[in-house]
């Protein structure tokens, strides 16, 4: 056990106002791992109560050098603490730490240092009107309220605090219930950089409670919210109540495109990558491989190969490519989609079972699974499944395969292979989708942009265009005529 950990609220731990605990769960065990106070609604309003004294205070009068400053700082202390945080993440998480250290963590590291660096460099524009000076400022919402899920529990809680508290934000941050450990611990690194108390507070809870709360108060003015569709919409409902600003990374269901001329050694890699890396456990995951007839057969048998290579074991274990999923609730919904697929006639080729290692038995754990002959409207290939699961579909040509990438109700992200730039960037302009990768997968940069169409969400994250997500504009006219209203005189 881990220990007992409080809310993080006005600068220190503190313990819910009800006094109720949870019992965070390590998925590779199945046994508790921590108890952690349980926040409600009246542990955010204190929070809230907290942000937004620091904004009337302190914070709402530090300069964006300063603010720049105090995020560089606390990128040395992730990066100081790296080791502690995704270990945090493996136990509570199920994260291989080979990721968390080769991958998640330095890209939380490399946020923090991006939006640093834009700290400074907020600004409005000049609009040149005659007898006029126009002009535009950004200011920064006030209180934002970040809920993230449990799938990058570190990565997504700098992913929405970093620009947040650039533009001058304070934040409420309520991480998953599944994994709250490194969102506590980076709250009170945020303290040791130099936040001040109510910049940036961390409340552990559930959504029925904590979430929902943090959705109506009327003092949140934006929301940043990375979960599943039908909770975006449930969240969308709640804010239109006092129009607030929304920015929601939602499901997907990408497709991976794969055309006969591509180089199918690098298709595979890519496609071991993208779908088992965390366990499937990946909004851009790209799951639902569409290709080329011709070439069907060759690329199930190497990625079924490839993923039976794949080590399945305890996450703290540097060997380890895929630890547990995050919970037993988690394991249930991922083998009733492998039972859907079974009954609606997609053939089972590899995995879809636990490992048969005798130590993993009492852990959440899964096989790489691989179906094939796949219909396009089987819940498998329709649905967002959340696991270590491949569904392989054929297609005919570039128009067929372009029909089925786009006949979901998602657009998040996709890939294509192919040797063909033309048609690479034929395809890529007709796919919906918020981000599409060509001849590589799950490519990012603090400073790209990303978001997604339809179901899979609203605004953007990253990037220079974030900073428009965490502000508001302000348009100022003044006139410059000795007479510029001159109707009366008419």
């Amino acid at each position: 056990m881990l220990g007992h950990h409080r809310l993080f609220i006005h600068g220190e731990a503190t313990p819910s106002r009800s006094g109720r605990t949870f019992t965070s769960i390590n998925p590779t065990s199945g046994q508790p791992l921590a108890e952690v106070d349980e926040g409600d609604a009246t542990d955010i309003d204190r929070a809230v109560e907290s942000s937004v004294a620091a904004l009337a205070g302190e914070w709402g009068h530090v300069s964006g050098a300063r603010r720049g400053v105090i995020l560089w700082e606390l990128a040395d202390l992730v990066q100081e603490h790296l080791d502690e945080l995704v270990r945090l993440d493996g136990l509570d998480a199920g994260k291989p730490i080979r990721d968390g250290r080769a991958i998640d963590g330095p890209a939380a590291v490399s946020l923090l240092r991006y939006f640093a660096g834009v700290a400074d460099k907020i600004r409005g524009s000049h609009i040149p009107v005659p007898n006029f000076l126009n002009y535009t400022s950004l200011e920064p919402h006030g209180v934002v309220g970040a809920i993230i899920p449990w799938n990058y529990p570190l990565y997504n809680a700098v992913l929405k605090a970093a620009p947040a508290l650039a533009c001058g934000n304070a934040v409420v941050l309520k991480p998953a219930a599944q994994t709250p450990l490194s969102a506590l611990e980076f709250g009170a690194l945020g303290q040791k950089a130099g936040l001040p108390p109510g910049a940036l507070n961390v409340v552990p809870g559930f959504g029925r409670s904590a979430g929902a709360r943090l959705v109506s108060h009327p003092d949140v003015r934006k929301i940043a919210f990375t979960g599943s569709t039908d909770v975006g919409k449930q969240i969308m409902r709640s804010a239109a109540d006092h129009m607030k600003s929304l920015t929601l990374e939602l499901g997907g269901k990408g497709p991976n495109i794969i055309f006969p001329d591509a180089d199918l050694d690098e298709a595979v890699a890519g496609c071991l990558y993208s779908v088992f890396r965390n366990q499937g456990q990946t909004c851009t995951a790209g799951t639902r491989v569409l290709i080329h007839a011709s070439t069907a057969a060759d690329f199930v048998e190497q990625v079924t190969t490839g993923g039976r290579a794949l080590t399945v074991g305890d996450p703290l274990d540097p060997a380890t490519r895929l630890g547990p999923l995050v919970s037993a609730k988690q394991l249930d919904r991922v083998r009733r989609y492998i039972a859907s697929g079974l009954q609606e006639g997609a053939e089972l080729v590899s995995g879809g079972t636990p490992p048969a290692d005798p130590n993993l038995q009492s852990g959440f754990f899964l096989q790489p699974t691989v179906f094939t002959n796949v219909g396009a409207h089987m819940r498998i290939a329709q649905e967002e499944i959340f696991g270590p699961v491949v569904t392989v579909l054929t297609f005919t040509d570039e128009d067929d395969a372009v029909d089925k990438a786009n006949d979901v109700a998602y657009g998040l992200s996709a890939a294509i292979w192919t040797r063909d730039i033309r048609k690479a960037h034929r395809v890529a302009d007709r796919l919906e989708a918020g981000t599409v990768w060509i001849n590589t997968i799950h490519a990012g940069a603090p400073g790209s942009p990303s978001g997604g169409f339809k179901l899979s969400g609203i605004g953007v994250e990253k990037g220079l265009e974030a900073i428009r997500e965490y502000t508001r504009l302000k348009s100022v006219w003044v006139g410059l005529d000795e007479h510029p209203i001159g109707w009366a005189r008419a």
